[in-house]
């Protein structure tokens, strides 16, 4: 992967216990446009609260990110220990504390054990002249099975720019955001206005469209960082090179966001839910997370039991205008019900038989108006429950 200006390293600091890198740095050679999107769980944690803080800037230069401990509920300590071991890489790398954006990730109500940090510290930015970003991928997963990483690249002004992402996440999933983090990287040049505005838009259609289990994290955090290594002239809303841009961008962060839903804790099935015929966008999504997040309807899919009334009762609750009379669903092509009322004939046979499959599609027209919506999710699996409650042992 070519991409200009960005420097990469994973260290291991043992933060929860020792056997694998868990301490990560990407660092930009030049300062970066930046923005990112952060949880809305109104416990934060101290890193997504002093990133919260610098970003308003505008601007960033590293990242710092581990996994192994969440520095949430750490009280002011957890503040302490952001600031200082921002201020060990701004120093190291001679830039200014303002531009080091932490992250982390792991065990909520811990404390960071921060002289490990500090020990490891040397090595983490020694090792940005080998690093690579499938490090950094590797070095954030908790209970992740597969490091997960994206990376498209296109052009503007006849000028080839790369736009590369990595996330992790596979339980605690739920829009705003989703418990996820993922870094987006580009070489582009790109005006910030434009930058900020395209940024959150995509991750409206990609991050915050995905949910495994209705959970919603501390520390969830998605930054973009863009350092105009490339050379191209900044990228402008309305121009040509924008759109090209933005479907890049919104491609890498879809990737990110679907591995995210197939590594779903214990899950063996990626279900697409595709809402139509609402009275507007906002209530296909509202019925369309009411689908996904429902354990009823998840434990179905994990069982493969064709019980379309349970989402009839999802999209019921879910607060979006309906009318049940004009409610159909399908399973791919196979049409359940109609009008609100079981299809009949053979469909529960060939429904079973879609939900058999490892990935499909629940398609509900609501029947009332234009309203889409699409979320991604998963099935709810023994596993999932065997993984959850062992998470700290």
């Amino acid at each position: 992967m070519d991409i200009k200006g960005f420097q990469f390293s994973a260290v291991e600091a043992a933060i929860k216990k020792p056997g694998r890198k868990d301490l990560a740095l990407i660092f930009s050679e030049v300062p970066a446009q930046a923005c990112a999107v952060f949880t809305v769980n109104a416990v934060k944690a101290a890193p997504v609260l002093l990133s919260m803080e610098r970003i308003a800037s505008g601007g960033a230069q590293a990242l710092l990110v581990n996994s192994g401990n969440a520095n949430a509920c750490t009280g002011n300590n957890g503040m302490v220990v952001a600031r200082e071991t921002s201020h060990l890489v701004a120093e190291c790398l001679g830039i200014a504390d303002e531009a080091v954006q932490v992250s982390s990730t792991g065990v909520i109500g811990v404390q960071m054990p921060v002289e490990r940090i500090k020990s490891a510290m040397p090595a983490l930015v020694e090792g940005l002249s080998s690093g690579t970003l499938d490090d950094i991928a590797e070095a954030i997963m908790t209970t992740d099975t597969f490091p997960k990483m994206e990376a498209r690249t296109g052009q503007a002004g006849g000028i080839s720019y790369t736009v590369a992402g990595i996330a992790k996440g596979a339980g605690m999933i739920m829009p705003n955001m989703a418990t996820m983090l993922s870094f987006i990287i580009s070489d582009a040049a790109v005006e910030a206005g434009f930058l900020e505005t395209s940024f959150r838009s995509v991750v409206e259609s990609s991050f915050n469209s995905i949910t495994v289990d209705g959970d919603m994290s501390t520390n969830d955090t998605c930054l973009i960082m863009v350092n105009g290594m490339a050379g191209n002239s900044p990228i402008t809303a309305g121009s040509p090179e924008s759109a090209v841009f933005e479907k890049l961008l919104h491609d890498v962060l879809l990737s990110l966001a679907k591995q995210i839903v197939k590594d779903g804790e214990g899950a063996t099935k990626f279900v697409e839910v595709r809402v139509t015929g609402a009275l507007h966008n906002a209530d296909a999504k509202r019925a369309a997370l009411a689908i996904a997040n429902s354990s009823l309807v998840k434990t179905a899919f994990f069982g493969q039991d064709a019980n379309w009334g349970r989402i009839f009762a999802a999209v019921g609750y879910s607060g979006a205008a309906v009318d049940q009379s004009r409610l159909s669903l399908s399973f791919n092509d196979v049409c359940m019900a109609k009008n609100g009322i079981f299809a009949g004939g053979d469909s529960e046979a060939r429904g079973t038989e879609i939900l058999k499959m490892n990935e499909f599609t629940v398609c509900v027209d609501i029947g009332l108006g234009n309203g889409t919506a699409t979320v991604y999710t998963s099935d709810l699996s023994h596993e999932y429950v065997t993984i959850n409650a062992d998470y700290r042992t």
